[in-house]
């Protein structure tokens, strides 16, 4: 009677070897959300310390699409201009601020550095956001105006929140009493400033519409309509509207 016997890795009892790492071809295929692209692994190191970098020296960091593309879960729109300048030094001349969001993402600080140094850049982040800062509580009134907006929108096209700006300390004064007033009325004013810096309350007025806006609200604002709220004339230089179209 003849034996045939089994292939050692089928033999019961035996766990099969687990595969060893994957290994990485000098060239590769991404898929950066759903936009492809062939590149050199030589260009993803370059950068030590980059997120690329460390993406493609450590494998097991790494996902992979049905085709075996490494997947990398952000905009590939704009990633053609970080590989640009990964391979040659190029820097991008179109979508400078969505390039340099996915520049700060991977991490590539001398892409960062050299796009915070364009007018684009420089205007808004060492010229607009710094005075933002010294606005207080900016942010949280951003998002108070929206909530306050979306809470008026039921059944309706437009919805108006009130706005309340002061520059300085004394405007401010200026306008207590009769923001008092509108609280003893139940009117919802969010109210801005004062701040310490060179911008006017307009610079205010178009930072607030453009942050707005740049959330995907269709949004404008004008002085406050005294038919509606009959500020003393002291104080309408301060009040505005923000009219939030929906539809």
């Amino acid at each position: 009677m003849s034996v045939t016997s089994m292939p050692r890795s089928q033999r019961p009892g035996r766990a099969v070897p687990p595969a060893g790492p994957p290994t990485l071809s000098p060239v590769v295929e991404l898929n950066v959300g759903g936009e492809f692209y062939t590149t050199t692994v030589r260009t993803l190191r370059k950068l030590p310390g980059s997120k690329l970098a460390e993406m493609f020296s450590n494998l097991a960091k790494v996902f992979t699409d049905a085709e075996g593309r490494f997947f990398i879960d952000r905009p590939g729109t704009y990633f053609g201009p970080i590989l640009d300048y990964l391979r040659s030094g190029q820097l991008p001349t179109q979508h400078i601020p969505e390039v340099y969001r996915e520049a700060q993402f991977y991490e590539i600080k001398p892409l960062v550095k050299l796009l915070e140094d364009t007018p684009q850049i420089f205007g808004e982040q060492m010229a607009r956001k710094q005075f933002l800062l010294r606005v207080p509580g900016y942010s949280e009134n951003l998002e108070l105006m929206v909530r306050l907006a979306r809470a008026e929108a039921v059944a309706a096209r437009c919805s108006s929140v009130l706005v309340c700006v002061v520059r300085t300390e004394e405007d401010a004064a200026h306008c207590a009493e009769y923001l008092r007033v509108l609280e003893a009325d139940k009117r919802l004013v969010v109210k801005f400033g004062p701040w310490k810096a060179a911008p006017v309350i307009k610079d205010l007025l178009d930072s607030v519409r453009m942050d707005i806006e740049a959330q995907g609200y269709q949004v404008a604002y004008d002085y406050c309509s005294t038919k509606t709220f009959q500020p003393k004339l002291a104080v309408c230089e301060y009040l505005y509207t923000f009219l939030f179209t929906w539809w």
